[in-house]
């Protein structure tokens, strides 16, 4: 018997805890690569972007090679080409929009699950728009952070003629926070996961992603970064029991107030579910708790 947020006939909606100590989560590239933060209340976001791009990298290093596991969106990798295989590869002709599509969702891993804009390039073979059952949000700290700045300095310089007249070090900076806690939510349509093909592996193989991404994608600007939390409440139909957010607020994280945390353990304690209000149909489990 298939677990219940493994099968992709049914909605899941998801609850992530995510942490950095000493490392920037996300940097900003319009503010000099500080971490993104709210201006208003000081809280710090990492977007879903950032996050997407973690989970595809670690769906790849998993599957290897593997077909239906290729990246459309990869590294390096302009999209237009990608289009193309599915005239090229894929027997669609020209005209033949959904032809094409269909050929992208069963191929790239990230189409099937994240939908994607393939309406781009050449007008008469492209693969129209695919819609994504799998979609995930902004992540934001539970209280304020502090974004700090720390100069470094580099014994290599860029020039030869820099070192010729005696210049030995370069000069820079790193952006980080001590510690932040940050929440996320994230949603699985069963309707669209139907017409996108989804299979049991699609959906063992994102959740796989989301405890391991962290490990897998590890960078000194980054620091440690952690998965401390992923809760997944799966309904026994397509189109859910209760409404998403209503689910969510089951799950709570009390504020500190302040900024002065500086590791899991001043929130371990203050994360707190309440089981007993969980709707009929709809069940929780608990990957990473």
């Amino acid at each position: 018997m298939t677990d219940a947020h493994l099968d992709p006939t049914r909605k899941h909606d998801y609850v992530f805890l995510i942490d950095v100590k000493d490392g920037n989560p996300n940097g900003d590239p319009d503010a000099g690569g500080m971490p993104r933060t709210d201006p208003i209340t000081g809280q710090g976001l990492v977007t879903d972007v950032a996050l997407k791009r973690k989970i595809r990298n670690t769906v790849t290093l998993v599957h290897q090679g593997r077909p239906g596991f290729e990246m459309y969106v990869e590294q390096g990798v302009a999209l237009n080409p990608q289009i193309q295989r599915a005239y090229v590869e894929g027997g669609a002709k020209e005209g033949e929009t959904a032809t094409a599509q269909e050929w992208m969702i069963r191929n790239f891993w990230d189409v099937r699950l994240f939908g994607a804009v393939m309406s781009v390039g050449d007008q008469k073979k492209h693969a129209g728009r695919a819609r994504g059952p799998m979609q995930l949000t902004f992540s934001r700290s539970i209280d304020p952070i502090t974004p700090l700045e720390a100069g470094i300095t580099r014994v290599a310089p860029n020039k030869p003629e820099d070192l010729a007249k005696g210049k030995v070090t370069e000069m820079g900076n790193k952006h980080y926070v001590p510690y932040g806690l940050y929440r996320g939510h994230g949603f699985y349509s069963g309707a669209l996961g139907a017409k996108a093909g989804i299979t049991p592996e699609d959906l063992a193989s994102y959740w796989q992603a989301l405890t391991m991404m962290f490990d897998h994608d590890r960078a000194s600007s980054r620091g440690e970064m952690a998965i401390r939390g992923l809760y997944v409440f799966s309904h026994d139909d397509a189109y859910g029991r209760a409404p998403a957010h209503k689910l969510f607020d089951l799950i709570r994280i009390k504020p500190l107030g302040h900024s002065e945390a500086r590791s899991w353990d001043d929130y371990a304690d203050r994360v707190t579910m309440d089981e007993d209000n969980v709707p009929a149909g709809v069940t929780l489990a608990r990957l990473i708790d």
